[in-house]
């Protein structure tokens, strides 16, 4: 196993970490509470007898099973070997008291002492708000005082512009978790988020480095063009080796549901090495991207100008949940999407149709036209204009 420097602490971290968010389960979904315990435990100390030194889980992670379960794994002096990351509940959080309630849980769960990175979960600017407003900095800080949690950091999902903000806005941050991945290069903290958050001194973990597995899985057509490459690699492995290149990237967290993925991403750890990747390599990294971004339908930029709704829809990713079920042939993913993190007037389906955006918007887009369309297929169940239901 590979290793970088974690942030400012000088300790070692292995560039391939364990995401807990996906651990087998016998009734086959990725995230339910019905871990197949000793397969999840197998793996994760596979993982770690062969290097990996960072393990991340949440909370709410299959449905508050998957810290018991890496609790377990970690006995037998396994825990020795690695350093736990784990999130507070941001979003159920209504008081103050609930921080430290939440983060007691957490730590019986795990049954394996404090907790090293203690990380706010899924931070955006209203979440920050509550944040600040509740006190939730102090509460942390308290923590690491006394000793139930190591560091503090945060995940991420929001625009770059929010990211800045909750960087800038508190000086005690050791790392964050953004999604980045080749085609998020613009998309929520992305590139200028990553070299950002590394020049404070920040350690920089990135989760969705296959885009919930649609990286590995590409069209034909993409497929083809990858296989036409005189490096061969598999989609994945080309996928993880664009993050690795970046020396910025500390860790690439990979939630892996079989011993047969986590065998093949410790190989192709173990193969990786920063600024490795020649022009060639990344020229077709940018063909692969464009292919991508020509499945698209709605010429959305996400730009944000079209913000805010008055009736508080969240126009940019409404248009990106419906693209992405385009560009990666996985119209399920988008629906579960929009359902899982979205509140209802968040939704498509919200729109008034009152058109204030439209006039705001740089591209043109007709969006109160679109939006029923986007609810109809996201919300309802309908295919795309012109294709068949997923």
């Amino acid at each position: 196993m590979k290793y970088r420097r974690f942030g400012k602490s000088g300790w070692e971290a292995s560039i391939l970490g364990f995401g807990c968010m996906r651990l087998p389960t016998s009734d086959g979904m990725p995230i339910s509470e019905h871990i197949v315990e000793d397969e999840a435990i197998e793996m994760i100390r596979y993982g770690v007898d062969r290097g990996i030194n960072y393990i991340d889980t949440a909370y709410t992670y299959h449905d508050g099973r998957s810290e018991v379960v890496l609790g377990r794994a970690l006995r037998d002096g396994y825990r020795e070997k690695v350093r736990i990351a784990t999130k507070s509940p941001v979003w159920m959080v209504e008081k103050a008291d609930d921080f430290d309630r939440f983060l007691d849980e957490q730590l019986e769960r795990l049954q394996a002492g404090p907790i090293d990175y203690y990380l706010f979960h899924g931070l955006n600017k209203k979440r920050w708000d509550d944040i600040r407003t509740l006190g939730l900095l102090a509460r942390a800080e308290a923590a690491v005082e006394d000793g139930r949690i190591g560091h503090i950091g945060f995940s991420f999902h929001d625009v770059y512009t929010s990211f800045q903000e909750i960087i800038d806005g508190y000086d005690g941050w050791a790392m964050c978790l953004i999604q980045y991945n080749y085609m998020d290069t613009e998309n929520q903290a992305g590139t200028r988020g990553l070299a950002y958050a590394a020049s404070r001194g920040m350690a920089v973990v990135v989760m969705e480095p296959l885009l919930g597995g649609n990286l590995a899985r590409p069209p034909q057509d993409i497929q083809a063009i990858f296989e036409a490459h005189e490096v061969r690699r598999s989609p994945a492995e080309w996928a993880l080796q664009w993050l690795w290149d970046q020396p910025d990237v500390a860790v690439v967290l990979s939630g892996m549901s079989d011993i047969r993925q986590l065998k093949q991403n410790i190989i192709t750890a173990n193969t990786s090495d920063a600024r490795s990747l020649g022009a060639s390599e990344h020229r077709l990294i940018a063909l692969v991207r464009g292919r991508f971004e020509e499945r698209a339908a709605i010429p959305c930029t996400r730009c944000g100008y079209c913000l805010p709704c008055p009736q508080g829809v969240d126009i940019p990713v409404n248009f990106g949940l419906y693209n992405d079920g385009l560009m990666y042939d996985d119209l399920l993913v988008s629906r579960f999407r929009y359902f899982r993190f979205f509140t209802e007037t968040e939704r498509a389906g919200a729109c008034s149709g009152c058109g204030e955006c439209e006039e705001r918007c740089p591209q043109g887009i007709e969006i109160a036209g679109l939006m029923p369309g986007v609810h109809a297929v996201l919300g309802e169940g309908k295919p795309y204009p012109g294709g068949d239901a997923c």
